[in-house]
């Protein structure tokens, strides 16, 4: 019996660490210095992973002041991640979106807020029925005030529901463009049973969530 225990406590320490292998190269990721998108007309560029990146993108979507979500991957070690590698648990790459928003509008703090509040920030490696460290709870930050933002929303959270938040806070370095499928896939197609199991009542509980957040079209 406590042979079994043992096992049982081992097995439970590993599938509660909320992280791709972490190898050399992985760990120089975790340890580099952040790199910094610049304004692009007048927009800026945000970066994060929450399961599966088709929910997220069409999240993201519905927000004032969002131009563009972008499905990709992001936060490991390899250069020639695709989907197929993605789902292999071993690039150190989490399904991850860029996204492109007008600084003006929305603030990187609130994006945060959106980002926290349209997940369980609690569930380790994954989202809903995804699971895996491809599908691991990241935010990126490109400097030290974003990195503040973060850590400060993280750890309220976690004193509001007394409980482990389970997001990394990786600093930014590339952002790898998912295929071409990809892109905008819930809004194409609404009928895929995915997207009517998980994204669509994913993305319903965040808009009845925060309604003042929406684009005007997004109300009704």
């Amino acid at each position: 019996m406590k042979k079994l225990l043992y096992v049982l406590s081992i097995s439970l320490f590993f599938s509660c660490h909320n992280q791709a292998q972490v190898n050399e190269k992985q760990q120089a990721v975790i340890n580099a210095d952040p790199v910094v998108v610049p304004l692009e007309d007048g927009k800026a560029r945000a970066y994060f992973a929450s399961g599966c990146f088709w929910c997220v993108e069409a999240v993201f979507e519905s927000v004032k002041g969002v131009e563009e979500s972008i499905s990709g991957y992001s936060g490991g070690h390899t250069t020639d991640i695709n989907y197929e590698k993605s789902n292999t648990g071993t690039t150190g790459h989490a399904e991850a979106v860029e996204i492109i928003y007008d600084p003006e509008v929305v603030s990187f703090a609130t994006l945060v807020d959106v980002y926290f509040g349209s997940q369980n920030p609690t569930q380790v490696n994954g989202q809903g029925p995804d699971k895996g460290s491809q599908y691991r709870s990241i935010i990126f930050y490109q400097d030290d005030e974003q990195k503040k933002i973060i850590e400060e929303k993280k750890a309220a959270l976690a004193k509001e529901l007394n409980a482990t938040i389970a997001a990394e806070i990786y600093p930014f370095q590339k952002f790898y463009v998912g295929e071409a499928y990809h892109q905008d896939f819930e809004k194409r197609n609404p009928n895929q049973s995915y997207i009517r199991a998980v994204s669509i009542p994913r993305l319903n509980r965040f808009k009845a969530k925060f309604p003042e957040l929406l684009k005007d079209k997004e109300k009704h």
